[in-house]
């Protein structure tokens, strides 16, 4: 009876991370898709890619409701790793700031660390726009009235919600998708700086990303 209830719990298992597995990979091309479309746009990201240590995708971030706003992504962050780009770390980028929002709205958001020096604590297991940088949106619109900001948003969106605030948003590793991917835990940090193979699901966004910051 024992090695029944092993047997299946094993089963379970296995079909669960089979599962997570199949959804990492979904995002991985949700993402590439996204950062392609973006880079080939009007966003401006192309004029700055080159000066990019760090690139985050975050397809399909949500924000929140009416009046208090409330919202999340998952995604993944690449940085530069000698004359190409990291494996990805898998992130999450969280948000749970009070005001007027436009309720009920989904983005895709690309964010781009110029900044080398700030990579360890991006890669950390919590990064806080507002407290560990400043940051802007692409468009030129300072969220904290510093036009040197190296930590630089850009989103597929117009109007009033392409500049939500930015204050608050916190950027931290999704250590499930990250399981999922290299079928053992690891951090972020340790998935760039330990030189990790490219899994095939990610290789088509590491491609896009060499491509566009030769460019």
């Amino acid at each position: 009876m024992r090695r029944a209830q092993y047997v299946l719990l094993l089963t379970i298992a296995a079909a669960l991370t089979a599962v997570a597995a199949g959804e990492t990979a979904a995002r991985l091309g949700k993402a590439a898709t996204v950062f392609s479309a973006m880079t080939t746009s009007a966003h401006g990201i192309q004029a700055k890619i080159a000066q990019a240590d760090c690139v985050a995708v975050i397809p399909g971030f949500k924000k929140g409701a009416i009046v208090v706003g409330i919202g999340g992504g998952r995604g993944f962050i690449s940085c530069r790793k000698g004359s190409g780009w990291s494996a990805p770390g898998a992130v999450t980028l969280e948000s749970g700031s009070v005001g007027v929002q436009i309720g009920g709205e989904e983005i895709n958001i690309v964010i781009l660390s110029l900044d080398p020096a700030r990579r360890a604590k991006l890669l950390s297991s919590r990064f806080t726009i507002g407290e560990d940088a400043s940051a802007a949106w692409g468009n030129g619109k300072s969220a904290h009235d510093d036009p040197n900001a190296k930590v630089i948003f850009y989103a597929d969106t117009k109007g009033a919600f392409a500049g939500f605030g930015l204050d608050g948003l916190t950027l931290k590793p999704d250590e499930s998708a990250n399981k999922a991917l290299y079928s053992k835990e690891m951090s972020n940090q340790e998935i760039v700086d330990s030189g990790a193979a490219i899994p095939p699901s990610a290789s088509t966004l590491i491609a896009k990303l060499t491509q566009s910051a030769k460019q």
